[in-house]
Parts: structure tokens; C-alpha cells; sequence
């Protein structure tokens, strides 16, 4: 007998979890605004909820082996408590804007089931946000979480189960894909589902746009930030150290490199390294290659670590004794963030790409448009789209790497992990998921927000009519050209 394909085996049971979601999203339809944003406040409880936040973050980081309990709790209630702030006054449902000079009326209408894909370094906090902007455009969503991530997002998945009980929405609302996750399943799920949000690894972005179904996908992170000779020095490595520590460098928001200009390089080395750093020598760097990318690729030995658990795990490598003996001493002072020097890009230079880990390249640059230039080059390797970091008190700069350089956020004196996702003290809106336009291979450059989890009918009424006349549309033109 000849066997099933493993999308064959997948659709049966893919297709039923589709269905009760279609049933569930047909009641939901009908609610009301203020009904709805009930439903989407008890599911940001079901994170939010002090012992169920700290659960969920414990349970993160012991199947992850990712990231650090503390951290992701803080991640968990700023990322959801910011979302839910956010929602508080959108309207999504029916009317949401009139535009009396157009004649435009919108009307937001939901967009049906979506398939969330998120990824293991946050396997909370990524699919409560995707959940909660579903459900905001009464939609219903089925979560494809990573393998790893599977019985934490299972756990949340069921306290969001019982807050939407109280509230009196269909458990088919939310659902998660059934362990063990696979391509085949994910695959099926992606192609039967009405909208996809695909955040983490590229091969899951190319295979979300690949599906078949409308779908919002994220580019790949690797930010560089910039230090110009006006920074505040002090005020610039508490902010680096703040971002780049947090959850150990797992965000894609999290420097990768820094790029100094030389007059203010020294300081700004002393000043990290008075708030932990240590900064390695040649030959330290030369080992910790072999640590990070032992085929080429990126180690899950060094992914989400702590600085000392990479110290330590680099001195298992070390055969020398001395040598060894200082990498020992290294883990031994609970280093916050292990700085290598750089100056090349590309393949042959894997400290120019993201490491995922407290781990940070420093360039150099004779001046800011040489730092810019610098950044543009490990864009052009990989990171394009994302963001920019800028420590500087030259208002002119942040407009200048906007104008010139390919992202789609440019980051001024913030802690950048923090501030990109949207914090309490920016406009940007809170979100975990960026888009990185068409530089990133994206086809949208802001926030995920609830707005992408909508589809608008626009009502168009009559108005005065509004004709130019010929002088209006090519007077400037013929005045210099002619009208040949």
C-alpha cells in the first residue's frame, strides 16, 4: 500500500482546527466594539497576571534553554500592557473613520483566520501580541509555534482559554497547532488559513510568502549602531549595555555592531567596559569564531547565553592553559557583554552579522559620514530594512541616515531592543514583530499592528467637483521647458 504524503497526513486534522476556527470567527464577527475589546483585554490578562507571567517565563527559558527568566517577564507585561494601551481607544469595528472633504467613510471588516507563525526566542510574549491584534479585527488565529517554543505557547494558549470564558467568546478563537510541529502541518496550516504573520527565521518568511495566502513577514535583524563624537558618552553605554543585555541580545532589536567615531571611540570602550563589558584581544576573538560558528552557522551554544556561560564554553575550547585560564577568569567576573574588534564585512567576517547573543562588534569610522557609510556596508550583508541606532546630539543626523540609508527606523538615543518595538516613552506602537519594507525583502516597513490584521471597505460618496485647470498641472513645466 502505497503511503500518504506528509501534507496529506497533515490536512485532516488541519482542516478540522481550521473549521472550528471559521465557526468561532462567525459568532465573533457579530460582536460589538466594546464587546471586543473585552475579549482582547482578557487575553492580555492571561499574560499579564503576575504568577502566570512569571509561569510562562520559566517555562520559556527551561524548554528554550533561551534568554533569562527575569527579563522575559519584564518583556511579557511591557510588550502585552504597551499593546493593550495601544487598542484601548482603536476602533475596529464598523466605522472607524468619515472624512467629510473626501467623502470617504471606512468600515474595518475582519480578515478572517490567521495563521501566526513565531519563533522560539519569545514563545510568549510574540504570540499573546499576534493573538491580541487578531482578535482586535475579530479575527480568529491559529498559532504555528517553533518546536521549541510549543509547550509554553500551549500554556498560554490555555489561559487565554479560560479569560475568554469569562467573557463569553468561543475557545475556537484562539488555537495552536497540534504537537509535534512540522513543516508539512505549518505548511498546510498556512495554505487553508485567510492571512499569514510569519516572525522569526527567514525560511519561515520565504515559505509564508511562498503559501499561497496574503502574508506579512519579517526581515532579518542585524542592527548597527552609531556613536558620533557629540554623544553623551555615559548616557550612550547605559543605553547600549541596557539593550543589549536584555533577554541576552535574543531581539532582533539588540546591536549586533557598533560603529564609533574615532574621537569619542576610547571613551566610550572605557565606558562600556566600567558597566561590564570586557573587550577581547585577537586571539580571544579568533576562539570565539570557533565557539559561534562551528559549521558556518550560528551555534545554539551561544544563542540567548549569558556572557559567562559563553566565556566558560569558549575556555572548553582553549587548549592552551593559560589561555584557558583566562577565559576562565573572563566567566568568572560575570562579563555583561563580550566586544570584539572589527573591520570587515561579508561571509569571511561572521562577527559582522547577527550573533543572537551579548557578543558585539566595534568599527571604527574617522567621522559620521564614515560611520554611515560603514553601516551601509553591513546592511548590504545582511540587516537591511530593519533599524539604525544613533547616539548623537546633532539634530541633522538621524534625519541624514533616514534620507540615505536602507531601514525603516532610525533609533535616536534609546535603548534600541527597547525603543524599536515601541516603549512607553516613543510613538513608535508596541509590536515584536518589524517590517523591514523591500530592502528586507517585505512588503511593509512598520510595526505589525492591528491595522494589518484588518481589511478596510471604503464607502465613496460625491463631492464638488475638483478639476485643475491645465496651468495648475503643467505650468512649471512648459515655463522652463516649453510646450513642444
Amino acid at each position: 500500500m502505497q503511503s500518504s504524503s506528509p501534507a496529506a497526513d497533515a490536512a485532516t486534522p488541519i482542516a478540522a482546527l481550521v473549521a472550528r476556527a471559521r465557526a468561532a470567527q462567525q459568532i465573533y464577527e457579530t460582536w460589538s466594539q466594546q464587546q471586543v475589546d473585552m475579549a482582547v483585554t482578557a487575553a492580555g490578562w492571561a499574560i499579564i497576571e503576575p504568577a502566570r507571567n512569571r509561569e510562562l517565563a520559566e517555562l520559556a527559558v527551561a524548554d528554550t534553554g533561551i534568554g533569562n527568566v527575569d527579563d522575559k517577564i519584564r518583556k511579557n507585561h511591557r510588550k502585552t500592557f504597551g499593546l493593550l494601551r495601544d487598542l484601548k481607544t482603536a476602533r475596529s469595528v464598523g466605522v472607524i473613520s468619515e472624512d467629510a472633504a473626501t467623502g470617504i467613510v471606512e468600515i474595518a471588516r475582519p480578515v478572517g483566520v490567521v495563521c501566526a507563525i513565531t519563533p522560539s526566542t519569545n514563545p510568549a510574549a510574540t504570540p499573546a501580541n499576534k493573538i491580541i491584534n487578531a482578535l482586535k479585527g475579530r479575527n480568529a488565529v491559529i498559532v504555528a509555534p517553533s518546536p521549541k517554543g510549543w509547550s509554553t505557547c500551549a500554556r498560554l494558549v490555555e489561559h487565554i482559554h479560560a479569560q475568554l470564558d469569562r467573557v463569553g467568546a468561543p475557545r475556537g478563537l484562539v488555537q495552536l497547532l497540534p504537537a509535534p510541529v512540522d513543516k508539512a502541518s505549518t505548511a498546510e496550516l498556512m495554505k487553508r488559513c485567510d492571512l499569514v504573520v510569519a516572525t522569526g527565521s527567514q525560511a519561515n518568511v520565504r515559505n509564508a510568502y511562498a503559501s499561497g495566502t496574503p502574508a506579512f513577514g519579517v526581515g532579518a535583524g542585524n542592527v548597527a549602531g552609531i556613536v558620533d563624537e557629540t554623544a553623551d558618552v555615559d548616557a550612550a553605554a547605559d543605553r547600549i549595555v541596557r539593550s543589549k543585555t536584555f533577554d541576552n541580545a535574543t531581539s532582533c532589536s539588540s546591536e549586533n555592531s557598533l560603529v564609533l567615531v574615532d574621537a569619542i571611540a576610547p571613551r566610550l570602550i572605557a565606558a562600556l567596559e566600567q558597566r561590564g563589558a570586557v573587550h577581547l584581544d585577537a586571539a580571544q576573538k579568533t576562539l570565539l569564531a570557533r565557539l559561534m560558528w562551528p559549521d558556518g552557522k550560528l551555534s545554539p551554544a551561544v544563542i540567548g547565553q549569558s556572557a559567562s556561560v559563553i566565556a566558560a564554553r569558549a575556555a572548553a575550547l582553549e587548549g592552551d592553559a593559560q589561555a584557558q585560564a583566562q577565559w576562565l577568569a573572563i566567566a568568572e567576573r560575570r562579563p555583561r557583554i563580550l566586544l570584539v574588534d572589527e573591520d570587515g564585512v561579508g561571509p569571511d567576517h561572521p562577527y559582522s552579522g547577527e550573533k543572537l547573543s551579548p557578543v558585539l562588534a566595534l568599527y571604527r569610522a574617522a567621522d559620521f559620514d564614515a560611520a554611515a557609510a560603514a553601516v551601509a556596508r553591513i546592511y548590504a550583508f545582511q540587516g537591511a530594512g530593519h533599524s539604525v541606532g544613533l547616539h548623537s546630539t546633532s539634530a541633522d543626523r538621524a534625519l541624514q541616515l533616514g534620507l540615505t540609508l536602507p531601514v525603516s527606523r532610525v533609533i535616536v538615543d534609546q535603548a534600541h531592543c527597547i525603543a524599536t518595538g515601541g516603549s512607553f516613552d516613543n510613538g513608535l506602537p508596541f509590536s515584536l514583530s518589524m517590517g523591514c519594507g523591500t530592502w528586507g525583502r517585505n512588503n511593509f516597513s512598520d510595526n505589525m499592528n492591528y491595522r494589518h490584521y484588518l481589511n478596510i471597505t471604503r464607502v465613496s460618496r460625491p463631492i464638488p467637483e475638483r478639476v485643475p485647470s491645465e496651468d495648475d498641472i503643467f505650468g512649471g513645466y512648459f515655463a522652463r521647458h516649453g510646450r513642444t
